[in-house]
């Protein structure tokens, strides 16, 4: 019982990781533009469907901070606390 445990945490914190990466990824896409039907853009695209669930949300309760977005920094720590009880 005990490896089926450890499997079961290692593949949740893979997957928090993965999303971490990709939250990450999608900030440094928002700086630059891209063309929907390019490469680049289609890349967005998919970090962009992946991503939004958790983003949104939290985009939503925070406060106007200027042109600055905030969720992606509040969505990484909230990631890294989640890691760090559970990893």
């Amino acid at each position: 019982m005990q490896v089926h445990r450890a499997a079961d945490v290692f593949i949740i914190c893979s997957a928090l990781e993965i999303f971490t990466f990709l939250v990450y990824a999608r900030v440094i896409l928002s700086w630059f533009p891209a063309n929907p039907n390019g490469a680049l853009g289609q890349i967005s695209r998919i970090v962009y469907q992946v991503t939004d669930p958790v983003l949104l949300p939290v985009r939503r309760a925070l406060p106007l901070v200027g042109p600055l977005d905030l969720s992606p920094i509040v969505v990484v720590i909230g990631l890294q606390i989640l890691m760090s009880v559970v990893c």
